[in-house]
């Protein structure tokens, strides 16, 4: 089944930056939105069909709204062009329950945060909400220019942000001098386009750094390719579902009548983590890291699949 959605107006749209705004969501009839945690994100299901995951941006004190940032990407395939050139004020949209597959622990002693251009969004809401609990908290603001980068109103020259704008330094952020120089017990926090998340983590591993979180803007692989077929052993249910090459597990699910979560079909949403019992996995979405896709205790359904011939789901 799909996630279930809740209904929202259009109340603002700003200009943030450039090809970037951000949208005020609220409830038709007023009233308190479901509540979230910094490093959440709703999907938004657009009128033209497509549905697009997007990070919470204000503090989760304020139950009346949701605002989220949205680039304008140059490789849309329908969604943030959509929200630019058509999405207006006073227009009623669906959205879903906020998910948090980037949860901030709130315990670390000292937090580091890294953002990459609109990787702002869930990075600027963590540094506010650890800031207001005084807790120990930088955050590092990387774009390619001042121009492009949202936000910068509210967060530059705040205790603890520092930027790097490529245009103006000349080269790329030095990353691995950054982490190296923090404490090797900090919580690190990374969101941004592809190449600098794929940076970060590796950087992380060569370093040793234990605490390391990620949110990725989309799957490294969009298509569920299968080049074979397996079976789908349901544990819970005690059925099973073949695969056939070329589906994707959901699908197969989804014709099977098994009622399984989902919204996004693109692996980054979340809303269709199954907890995996046996299997050699595929791995194709953007929310687990490296050290869950190793694990191999969860997969999102709807993009990865499987390597052999026999998958166990707790189902």
């Amino acid at each position: 089944m799909s996630s279930p959605t809740i209904s929202v107006r259009i109340q603002a749209m700003r200009f943030e930056a450039q090809g970037v705004v951000s949208v005020e969501l609220r409830a038709p009839e007023g009233g308190e939105l479901p509540p979230f945690e910094a490093g959440a994100h709703v999907d938004l299901h657009l009128p033209n069909g497509i549905v697009r995951s997007y990070s919470l941006s204000n503090p989760p004190t304020e139950r009346h709204r949701y605002v989220v940032g949205v680039l304008n990407d140059r490789n849309s395939r329908g969604g943030s062009r959509y929200v630019h050139e058509q999405l207006r004020v006073g227009a009623t949209i669906a959205i879903s329950a906020p998910r948090n597959n980037f949860p901030l622990d709130e315990s670390a002693a000292h937090s580091v945060l890294i953002a990459g251009g609109i990787g702002i969004t869930p990075i600027s809401c963590m540094y506010g909400r650890l800031g207001r609990q005084g807790k120990s908290v930088e955050l590092f603001y990387c774009a390619r220019s001042r121009k492009e980068a949202a936000f910068t109103a509210e967060l530059l020259g705040q205790p603890g942000v520092s930027s790097h704008f490529d245009d103006e330094a000349g080269a790329p952020p030095d990353l691995r001098g950054f982490l190296a120089s923090r404490p090797k017990d900090a919580h690190f926090y990374c969101c941004g386009p592809t190449p600098m998340l794929n940076a970060f983590e590796s950087i992380c591993e060569e370093l040793g750094l234990p605490n390391v979180h990620i949110e990725r803007f989309a799957a490294e692989k969009v298509a569920p390719v299968q080049s074979g077929s397996y079976v789908a052993e349901l544990a819970r249910s005690k059925t099973s579902v073949t695969v056939p090459a070329g589906k994707s597990l959901l699908d197969a699910l989804l014709d099977a009548g098994v009622n399984v979560d989902h919204s996004c079909r693109e692996g980054v949403c979340g809303a269709c983590e199954t907890r995996v019992l046996e299997g050699e996995l595929d791995h194709r979405d953007g929310v687990l890291s490296k050290s869950e896709r190793a694990a191999g205790k969860s997969m999102m359904v709807c993009v990865s699949g499987c390597k052999g011939q026999r998958l166990v789901l707790d189902i």
